[in-house]
């Protein structure tokens, strides 16, 4: 006999550990008596109806694959593209489809825009639960979210492997990683693959400051240097245009037409003097096959989510902390980003090591 029916959905960027966690919740589910369904394509699914039945043969096999077995998007509940219409605020369908399934709770696996929505869904009346997942690393509220260690993994090997290159031809080789607003998977992937220097959004860099490290290990015979770059990292002067800009109430144009990743290495080479290349590692860092660690987490957290809706623990979102996955408020979770603190750990570990976060720290 069904206790209980739940609906389930990927929204957001694709990352490694979302089968993973959709096995997790299908397959606890099923052994409490909860039946799964499958929203495809993120909310829109929800909104538009359509959907798959997770049973046993459709959580078979997707444990190690990458990316998601029911599609997703980055479209909101209340702002969807609706053709003609423009853009629509489609909460009311998705609360009556909701309804007309007789769901019991809507799982939704997603990053820091997803616990928005889901808690903007729950303000609607729906029973709601989410898991963390980002490679970005920063939802607040837990101390890791999955498809992390898995980016990281791809972009630490991506640095040893330009380690050589570097060498060879006396580069600098400037390494761009995702992260617009945290640079969790840059320091990271910096701190593990050696880079020289590591820029993340967190700390503000002084060009010069970057330009001298480089310097000095040339001047100390080392044939090369490889800068791992957050894509939102800015230098101490591009910050304080954006604040003017926000000021101003009006967008700052700061590096419109070059990446964040070419305007440095182009700086640098004027500098320097030093032969200075690109490497954006993109989606590469979203794909593939996910680490042990990202498998074993999003395992753990789909079966505390569904103990969670075994229990009608609602308005949560599972999070790790410690050893433990517990359930913390959506509303303490909603509109929050965990950055990376100043004093943290790695950051401590990198500079003692040498490594330049083009600061004066």
């Amino acid at each position: 006999m069904v206790k209980k029916f739940v609906g389930l959905l990927t929204s957001g960027g694709d990352c490694p550990g979302l089968n993973a966690a959709i096995r997790g919740v299908g397959k606890a589910a099923h052994s409490l008596d909860i039946q799964v369904i499958g929203y495809l394509d993120g909310f829109r699914g929800l909104v538009e109806n359509r959907f798959i039945r997770l049973d046993s043969s459709r959580l078979s096999g997707i444990l190690t694959l990458g990316g998601t077995i029911l599609g997703t998007s980055r479209d909101k509940p209340h702002k969807m593209p609706a053709g003609e219409l423009g853009t629509v605020d489609m909460r009311p369908f998705a609360v009556a489809n909701y309804e007309q399934q007789h769901l019991d709770c809507l799982v939704c696996l997603g990053g820091g825009g997803t616990q928005k929505n889901a808690r903007r869904l729950m303000k609607e009346g729906l029973n709601v639960i989410t898991l963390p997942k980002t490679i970005d690393n920063d939802v607040w509220g837990t101390d890791v979210t999955f498809g992390f260690d898995t980016a990281m993994a791809i972009a630490t090997e991506a640095i040893d492997r330009l380690h050589s290159t570097a060498e060879s031809h006396h580069r600098v080789i400037v390494v761009e990683i995702m992260g617009h607003n945290t640079g969790w998977l840059a320091l990271g992937a910096g701190v593990a693959g050696g880079a020289d220097v590591i820029l993340i959004p967190e700390i503000p860099y002084d060009i010069d400051v970057v330009a001298e490290a480089v310097l000095r290990r040339s001047y100390m015979g080392k044939r090369f240097s490889i800068v791992a770059l957050s894509e939102g990292a800015l230098s101490v002067d591009e910050v304080e245009q954006r604040d003017k800009a926000k000021k101003k109430a009006i967008s700052s144009t700061t590096g419109a037409t070059e990446s964040v990743s070419l305007r440095l290495a182009r700086r640098l080479e004027e500098m320097t003097r030093l032969e200075s290349r690109v490497t954006s590692l993109g989606h590469l860092q979203r794909g593939g096959t996910p680490t042990p660690a990202d498998r074993l987490l999003a395992t753990k957290l789909g079966t505390a989510c569904a103990r969670m809706i075994e229990a009608g623990q609602y308005g949560v979102m599972v999070a790790v902390q410690g050893d433990a996955c517990v359930p913390v408020s959506l509303k303490k979770v909603a509109g929050k980003r965990k950055t990376v603190p100043l004093d943290h750990a790695w950051i401590e570990a990198a500079r003692l090591v040498g490594t330049s976060f083009g600061d004066q720290g």
